[in-house]
């Protein structure tokens, strides 16, 4: 659903990412990095690094120069916490402890959990719900989707490169703007399939014009931020105005609903920024992993309505 929408501290940390964080504009954090990077990554020197590197992270492309980043980073914490001052970001994230080449643990770990949610609700769905629903081919679209953005969030938190990063943003989007065209299907599409259409191209093509622009013009991470943010809100609002009003005489709707306000609440863990508890844990971590839950009951949702539709729908056929 627009559970990718609220991340707004993950997003607000990409504009730091552009602009400089106050950590690595630390003097001493820009002498440590220089003074290891002459050190260790040229000549013999470069050499022995190569050599004495685990095999894991030479494959998950771990160079010389990002290991000096990375503890030369925490030297200048190391530094923040003697003066009592408090921990500082580097390049628009805070300071991680690094598990084997997992970059952010935690949220790696979490959005994988999600992907295997997903992975399990694809596969109860297609066990379930016979292919003859009308709403069977969306919602499948939308779990493979929903699958495909939680497997390039795993890895953007594994190593954060430029491309992973855009992966990242640009699936999120895609899961947003087709959890829109499903709501879109439910309500209208149904009764209306060429306004379905008309409307499904019209978001392929937003999407094309939102990925061509931070691909080929400009990599915006303020209006990359709003873009998710607006169709998010377009998301959450359809959805809830669908459900309130269906949830007299469709009960299985109050699943819905419940996912809806559940989001609108959980997202406000996104807003608590705070330094990683025990450098791995941190409130984008803890929204990654609440989302799980969230994501279950969701699909549990369009397993009730996809069976309904389709009683409804073998009603009317005997009927005629």
């Amino acid at each position: 659903m627009a559970w990718r929408a609220a991340r707004l501290v993950l997003l607000t940390a990409a504009v730091g990412l552009a602009c400089g964080s106050q950590g690595d504009r630390e003097p001493v954090y820009r002498n440590c990095v220089l003074g290891c990077e002459e050190r260790n990554c040229s000549g013999n020197a470069l050499k022995h690094f190569r050599s004495r590197q685990p095999i894991y992270m030479s494959l998950a492309g771990w160079t010389c120069q990002d290991d000096c980043k990375y503890e030369c980073m925490w030297v200048t914490v190391g530094l923040y916490l003697q003066e009592g001052h408090r921990v500082p970001q580097f390049h628009g994230k805070w300071p991680f402890s690094r598990f084997l080449f997992i970059q952010e643990p935690a949220s790696a770990v979490a959005s994988l959990l999600n992907g295997l949610a997903s992975l399990v609700m694809l596969c109860r769905y297609r066990t379930s719900v016979p292919a003859s629903s009308p709403m069977y081919h969306t919602c499948m679209t939308f779990a493979w989707v929903s699958l495909n953005a939680w497997f390039w969030s795993t890895v953007f938190h594994t190593r954060d490169t430029d491309l992973t990063e855009k992966m990242d943003y640009f699936c999120a989007s895609a899961v947003i703007l087709h959890s829109i065209y499903l709501c879109c299907v439910r309500t209208v599409g149904l009764q209306h399939p060429a306004v379905a259409s008309a409307f499904r191209a019209l978001l392929l093509l937003l999407l094309t014009a939102h990925i061509s622009y931070l691909s080929l013009i400009h990599f915006d991470y303020g209006y990359n931020m709003m873009a998710n943010v607006a169709i998010g809100l377009v998301n959450l609002a359809w959805w809830l105005a669908w459900c309130l009003r269906n949830h007299r005489h469709l009960p299985h709707t109050r699943k819905c609903m419940l996912v809806v306000l559940l989001l609108q609440g959980l997202s406000l863990l996104e807003l608590l920024d705070f330094p990683p508890l025990f450098w791995v844990l941190d409130a984008h971590a803890i929204w990654h992993i609440s989302t799980i839950p969230v994501y279950v009951l969701f699909f549990r949702f369009l397993e009730d309505d996809s069976l309904y539709l389709l009683k409804e729908s073998e009603a009317k056929f005997k009927l005629d």
